[in-house]
């Protein structure tokens, strides 16, 4: 979990929601990222002193959610690594789920789950009931995005969140790592595990809320097409959800 200037109760609601799943053999990593709000800090202090569970970096420097990422991936020790947001709640089965579907495909290089959005109010809605992978679609949107969880060892091999990618990180992280596996190893649970809080400043209430985020999302498709050596390009439709993919055809 990445962390910057997060208000209080939703950042306790997001630490909450791992406390709180009956599954209880997992750690939180956090690393604030310089936050300027004085409160932050002592609230990440207490509560790794109540949970020998949770674990805490401090930053020095300000560096932005792929930087921040990657400094908590250095205190974790998992061999998965899911992904949450500082503002976002875990349903409380969400990692029960994970764990048995690890024990099924002990090879998995990433699993994903259904999710939802969750407003300020705490009302749940707009589920989204993904299929289970499928490449065409996730070079049109990322349908992995949340719960997304990934072998560590396969980020440790991508070098993990490419700094540049702000906004789209996690959808670059997985596309470099379907680059070095086979699609069959990403795995679906079929469940909303994960719930996406709208605010004002999230884009869970519309990609205008982070409008760099984008072209984020365009630069990581065009670099898997590039990687890849496949001749296409990318768009993004206005009033759409979806880019649009359109392959060069050969001579």
């Amino acid at each position: 979990m990445p962390v910057y200037n997060p208000e209080i109760k939703w950042l306790e609601k997001a630490i909450l929601s791992v406390q709180n799943q009956i599954y209880h053999h997992w750690e939180l990593c956090i690393a604030d990222d310089c936050s300027t709000n004085p409160e932050i800090k002592p609230y990440l202090e207490k509560v790794a002193a109540e949970d020998p569970r949770i674990k805490i970096i401090f930053r020095a420097t300000n560096g932005h959610i792929s930087a921040a990422s990657n400094t908590a991936i250095t205190i974790s020790s998992g061999k998965f690594i899911a992904l949450l947001d500082q503002d976002d709640e875990l349903h409380p089965e969400a990692l029960y789920w994970v764990a048995e579907k690890i024990n099924e495909k002990p090879d998995a290089a990433i699993i994903y789950s259904d999710e939802d959005k969750l407003n300020e109010e705490g009302m749940r809605s707009e589920p989204y009931f993904k299929s289970d992978f499928n490449y065409e679609l996730f070079l049109a949107q990322n349908m992995i995005c949340h719960l997304g969880v990934y072998r560590s060892d396969l980020i440790e091999k991508v070098q993990g969140f490419g700094e540049g990618y702000e906004g789209a990180q996690d959808w670059d992280l997985a596309l470099k790592i379907l680059d070095m596996t086979d699609p069959k190893a990403i795995h679906h649970i079929p469940r909303v595990l994960y719930h996406w809080r709208q605010s004002e400043a999230s884009t869970a209430s519309g990609i205008s809320a982070k409008p760099y985020a984008e072209n984020a999302q365009l630069k990581a498709v065009r670099h898997h097409f590039k990687r890849n050596d496949i001749s296409a390009t990318v768009q993004c439709k206005l009033s759409s959800i979806y880019f649009n993919i359109e392959y060069t055809l050969p001579k």
